[in-house]
């Protein structure tokens, strides 16, 4: 596996390819790699004739410096990971390269980054949306790959690139979990063995919204039983649990064919996030 370090060197490498009717997988990432990221690497070795995964932790995303300053990197294992799964290229340019001054430009996502993750973290949706189109624009993948763990992120993606007309498809991979059922994340890496378990009551509680919901219970009913038992958790401080329709965001109004059950809180001050995708045939 080559490391690229310079936006010239991505782009080269993307010219190459593609006049030689290429395709090129693109999996973005802001390294501390695990299980889940190789499920993407996975999918787009499959896929495709080139997988270029690139690391780079953005603080263009970030609204809270310490969590930024706190972001685990573990660049030998990310290499070893990536390099035995048989990834062809990984891009890891400095801060300095991709933004060698702040970037002007800001992305208005139409009030869809107001809502959930948008309410607790401002401006973070813009910052997301910013990084994903340089990283569109200098790799021109064929195909990108993001984990349906970061829904928000996942749907906000699609749509930035099917109003810019950007080429690319954007693909999403489930989720992958541990035995306990706690989603993995690269934050997990800072939680203590007693944090671990205690985070894993959030699949439970999606879980226990799922199963109301399946057994014909309303939306509201749904969401007041699972917010009864997280609240029992006191080791978990709830930001939000809510139901949403996947394409507009908002709580339906009437029973609808597709929802998502979407939490984020903290354990041990470490901030969190899952969601559980139902449908009802």
């Amino acid at each position: 596996m080559k490391i690229l370090r310079e936006p010239r060197e991505l782009n080269e490498l993307s010219k190459i390819l593609l006049e030689n009717k290429k395709t090129i997988g693109l999996v973005p990432t802001m390294g501390a790699l695990h299980i889940g990221h190789s499920s993407l690497v996975k999918q787009s070795l499959i896929a495709n004739d080139c997988t270029i995964v690139t690391l780079f932790v953005n603080p263009l995303q970030f609204n809270n410096q310490e969590d930024l300053d706190k972001y685990p990197s573990t660049f030998e294992n990310d290499f070893k990971l990536l390099d035995d799964l048989g990834c062809d290229y990984l891009f890891a340019p400095s801060t300095q390269i991709m933004y060698a001054s702040k970037p002007l430009i800001k992305i208005d996502f139409g009030g869809l980054d107001n809502v959930l993750e948008g309410e607790f973290r401002p401006g973070h949706f813009s910052g997301v949306g910013v990084v994903v189109a340089k990283l569109l624009n200098m790799a021109r993948p064929t195909n990108a790959y993001f984990g349906l763990k970061d829904l928000q992120q996942f749907l906000l993606i699609k749509k930035m690139v099917e109003d810019l007309s950007i080429p690319v498809n954007i693909q999403g991979v489930p989720t992958v979990r541990a035995t306990s059922g706690l989603a993995l994340s690269s934050r997990n890496l800072r939680l203590s063995d007693k944090g671990l378990e205690v985070a894993s009551r959030i699949y439970v509680t999606l879980n226990i919204v799922a199963e109301q919901i399946r057994n014909q219970k309303g939306y509201t009913t749904a969401l007041e039983l699972g917010a009864d038992f997280i609240e029992k958790e006191k080791e978990i401080k709830v930001e939000y649990l809510e139901l949403v329709d996947p394409n507009t965001l908002k709580r339906p109004d009437k029973n609808i064919a597709e929802v998502a059950i979407c939490f984020a809180g903290y354990v041990e001050g470490i901030r969190l996030i899952d969601n559980l995708y139902l449908r009802q045939d």
